[in-house]
């Protein structure tokens, strides 16, 4: 729905502010809606498809959708109350940049390492809960990778996540890896390692994720960061340069695309040696 809303605004050729202008209503409403952090109501639609010029058959569809739109959306339902945002942003993104030292990162993540990976940072987690969340990437993977306008998703992750045990189980690994070979040959994906002899580097400090969104959208930037200590939300135009520049030296750093998948050809053969 969201994603809807925001191509027939592109198509008319109209920037968010003017949206909002001729809606009364802010900006800030307009964009949330575009990325879905906001369900639009059924006057909202109303009032968009009159401005866009929407067919009565189209506009009879986007209603439809509204209402069952009115339900919640799949991430607003999760435990975690921080995470949310950070999915809502991904639904409007128009390119991510990731940063990972260990674990391989979510939305590259198959059932069987993601099952590990959250068994591994919550032992005591209940079996039905860790389910839900095993279920929850997967419908993460399908929203960010799979939608009809996907993001840009560039990852960086260091070879030490090619190498880890995860599962306890050389099967899990190979499938894993195998997994990141598939996706790596989507359009939108590269994936690049950054290697060994690499040595010391500007992203030793902790992983993160850029989250870039069109100029027009009302949205800035932003830097996501992961810690134990909590999720941090970063905006501040110092900040994302900073880390703009960490990207810039981690590419230079890493593999490149082709020589990454050919690392990690070599390490998933390596597990599948030991099956």
């Amino acid at each position: 729905m969201a994603i809807r809303l925001r191509a027939l605004r592109r198509e008319k050729g109209l920037s968010i502010a003017e949206v909002a202008e001729q809606l009364l209503c802010s900006s800030t409403k307009v964009s949330r809606i575009e990325t879905g952090q906001r369900p639009a109501s059924l006057r909202d639609v109303r009032d968009l498809c009159r401005l866009y010029g929407i067919a009565d058959p189209t506009a009879a569809e986007l209603m439809t959708l509204a209402r069952q739109a009115r339900q919640k959306e799949w991430w607003q339902s999760l435990e975690d109350v921080e995470f949310r945002p950070m999915l809502g942003l991904e639904a409007g993104a128009k390119a991510i940049t990731e940063y990972a030292i260990t674990p391989v990162p979510g939305p590259l993540q198959t059932e069987d390492y993601a099952r590990a990976v959250i068994r591994g940072w919550l032992p005591e987690i209940a079996p039905d809960v860790l389910e839900e969340r095993v279920a929850s990437r997967g419908k993460r993977k399908n929203e960010l990778l799979f939608r009809v306008t996907p993001p840009r998703y560039w990852v960086l992750v260091d070879e030490s996540a090619l190498h880890r045990h995860v599962g306890g189980d050389a099967a899990v690994m190979h499938a894993q890896l195998a997994h990141l070979l598939d996706l790596s040959d989507l359009p939108h994906v590269t994936i690049q390692v950054i290697p060994f002899t690499a040595g010391a580097h500007m992203g030793f400090d902790s992983p993160f994720r850029l989250l870039e969104f069109e100029a027009d959208s009302g949205i800035a930037d932003t830097v996501f960061v992961e810690h134990q200590m909590g999720l941090f939300y970063l905006e501040s135009p110092k900040l994302i340069q900073r880390f703009k520049e960490v990207i810039d030296h981690l590419r230079a750093e890493a593999l490149g695309s082709q020589e990454s998948k050919k690392r990690i050809a070599e390490m998933a053969t390596k597990f599948a040696n030991n099956m």
